[in-house]
This record gives C-alpha cells, structure tokens and sequence, in this order.
C-alpha cells in the first residue's frame, strides 16, 4: 500500500481490482461509491489479493445478518479482523470464540451492563459529563477528540475496570495500540511498541487480578471474571486473559469515542437537524442511534468458512475468509430509507448494523448509548453550536472508523 498512490476511481475500476483492505479509503474518507457499487453489482464479492491474503466482502444489511446468524458454517475463530493475529500476540477473546465457550465467558461479564447497574451509572456518568463540558474553552478552537471524546470514554473504562483514575490515559493508549496493529487491520502502529504495550497491560492487570482476589463484592470487570466459575482462572492462561482484557477496553472505547466525535461532524454537515435537535431535545435518544449507524465506529468484522457453502449463490470454500462491512449494511438502500442521509428523527433508529447481530451483538450497546444520550444532553443544556472549524483528521485503519483530531469553537447559549 503506498500513500502516495491515487485510489483507484470506483466508476470505472472493475470490481476485481477494488481492494477494500486498504485503510486509505477510510483515511481519506472516499469509500462510499466503492460498496455503493458492490452493493449494487456485487453484494457477495471476492477480492483474491490483498495484503491481507484473499476474502469474501459481503456488503448488504440483510445478507450481513444471514452470515451472523450462522455460527456454525461463519466461525467467528481465529478472529475477527481482516487481517491474521500476528505469531508473537496470539490472543484469544470471546468475541473470537463460537457457543459454547463464547456464551460462558460473555455471561460472565454481562452483568457489568445489566440494566439495573446502567441505572446506577447514570447519574456517576453525567456528573463527569458536566465536569469535562464545564472546563471547556469557549470562543477558541480546541481539539474535540482528545479534550471530550477520549477523556469521557478513558473515565468511563477506568470506572468500569475499577482502574486506577489517575492511570487511566493508559487504557486510552493499550486500546490504541491493540487496534491499530499494520498486519491486522492496516493500522499505523509500531509493532515493537504494540508489543512491549500489550506486555505492560498483561503485567498490570495481572497484578490488579492478584490484588483483587482478596476483596469482596466488587462490580467492575475484573471481580465479575474473578467470581465466574468459567473464567475464575483466566489469569492461569495469559493469552486468553490479554484477549478479553483488550476486546473490553476497545469495546468500550472505540464506539462511545468515535460516535462523540462523529456526531459533531454530522451536525456539522447537516446544519438543518442540528436546527430541528435545537428546537426539540427530546430528539437526542433517537438521534443518538442515528449517529451510531452513520459512524458506524467499528466497519467489519470477519468470520471464516467451517465448510464448503454455497452463499447467495457464489460457493464458499472452507477456510475461506467472510467480512461482513456494517459500514455498507448501514448504507444500504434496500433496508434502511435514505441511507446516505443523516436524519435525526427517524422512525426506526435502532435499525443498523453497527452493533453486529446475534450471539455476537456488541454487548455495552446499552451503555454506549446511554453515555452518548448524555452528552448531548448536557451539550444542548450548554451550547448552542459546537462549530467544525477546520477539516478533521481520521485515523489509519479498516477497522475502527475513527478521528484522531477535530478542531472545534464552541458558542455558548
């Protein structure tokens, strides 16, 4: 992949010569008429080169669901990037297992997320809310990503890890580092120093583990695996324990945080529902799902062919590997009205692909939601405009659609 190189152009390149792996067409935000095009000629596509060896991208909503419903012929094992776990991190995450080892250890975890502790959190979430909005400078440009996004979701995971507040801008960095990996997911990371900061969250939370075994009753995450006959050992298996660790910590931060960011910039571009969000608040739970489908924060996840299949016609080979793009399923024309457009009071927000389906549904949808509804909920309660001021700049990845800067004035009501 050179950077420097133009992308192909998506009318006139033949479909087999797309390459969808590459993580410029993100960078550069260029990727619509690529699966505007596929969804249209060729839902179910086949690109047999790509740095990340061959695979199958499918690219409508409904087929996207048909492949997560089938856990058996569409595995979720080894993983669930485009890319191969790298030999020298070969981690193991329940959200790369199937049923039934998948549902154990996600059971034992669920109830972090359960509705009566979102509840509780609500009140703990918006006062921290209050507390960054509150310390924002008005009438000057600042960066919206580092200064709201990352510091709300840092605070958000450092409570619930129960991690020590004021090391918590190490989540934020392991997250990072986890994602962002080159083999993986076309990342910009530097494998040496993904290594030795995936060594240092290993190390961390062991002895958090170790420190932990003697309290009682604690509801953060570590506790809930400590107390769950399933995973009550993990620790004993370093990979699989660094594999959940790092799917909680990106689970729980790359959604929230690219939807706070992504949410200003659709605002931003359609300056009309940023009036009708103005003249009516209680838009903002339904607005909050519409920003998570137009974000869409994490753009695929892939499974791999058990057997031999025939899917929507084409045949599947086993070992073949399936990369269900909910960027396009978000985008999809047949399913969604308007699906090109941002349209913050539609009927069915919660229609979208963001979350995955199945055993699989991102399992702190509820919580990424009732933090996003938050925020804006204390924005509109300050702000009458959070004004784009210059072109953000989104990170290197095909994986997590996200900004590593915007720049940002707020106006005051």
């Amino acid at each position: 992949m050179n950077q420097a190189e133009k992308l192909p152009d998506p009318n006139t390149t033949p479909l087999a010569q797309f390459d969808l792996s590459d993580p410029r067409l993100y960078e550069q935000d260029a990727w619509r008429p690529y699966f505007a095009r596929l969804r249209a000629e060729d839902p179910v596509h086949y690109q047999s080169d790509s740095p990340f060896g061959p695979f199958w991208s499918v690219t409508r909503f409904e087929d996207i669901m048909a492949v997560e419903a089938n856990h058996e012929v569409f595995s979720s094992e080894p993983t669930i990037v485009i890319g191969d776990l790298t030999e020298d991190l070969p981690i193991e995450m329940f959200i790369a297992m199937d049923p039934p080892k998948h549902d154990l250890q996600r059971r034992a975890v669920q109830p972090v997320v359960a509705p009566q502790n979102l509840a509780q959190m609500e009140s703990l979430i918006r006062s921290r809310v209050a507390e960054i909005l509150d310390h924002l400078p008005v009438d000057e440009t600042f960066n919206w990503v580092d200064r709201v996004s990352i510091n709300l979701t840092t605070q958000m995971l450092a409570t619930l890890f129960d991690f020590p507040f004021e090391e918590r801008h190490k989540l934020t960095y392991w997250s990072d580092l986890a994602a962002g990996s080159p083999e993986m997911a076309g990342g910009n990371v530097d494998e040496e120093e993904r290594l030795t900061g995936m060594k240092d969250c290993l190390e961390t939370f062991t002895r958090i583990w170790h420190e932990r075994k003697t309290r009682e009753g604690g509801f953060d995450l570590i506790s809930l695996l400590q107390r769950d006959p399933n995973t009550a050992d993990l620790v004993e298996r370093p990979m699989e324990y660094l594999g959940n660790l790092v799917l909680l910590i990106v689970g729980g931060n790359d959604t929230t945080r690219n939807s706070a960011s992504g949410g200003v910039l659709a605002l931003n571009q359609n300056p009309a529902e940023y009036a009708k969000l103005r003249a009516n608040h209680s838009l903002i739970p339904g607005m909050v799902s519409e920003i998570i489908r137009w974000q869409t924060p994490l753009m695929h996840m892939r499974r791999t062919a058990t057997r031999d299949v025939e899917f929507k016609g084409k045949q599947i080979r086993k070992g073949d590997k399936i990369v269900m793009w909910y960027l396009s399923g978000n985008r999809d024309e047949n399913t969604i009205d308007n699906a090109d457009e941002f349209i913050i009071d539609r009927s069915n927000p919660r229609h979208h692909s963001s979350f995955g389906f199945g055993v699989h549904r991102c399992m702190g949808n509820r919580l990424a939601e009732m933090q996003l509804r938050i925020l804006w909920e204390e924005i509109m309660q300050r702000f009458s405009f959070v004004e784009l001021v210059g072109e953000p700049e989104r990170v290197q990845s095909n994986f997590v659609r996200g900004f590593a800067t915007m720049p940002v004035k707020l106006h005051p009501l």
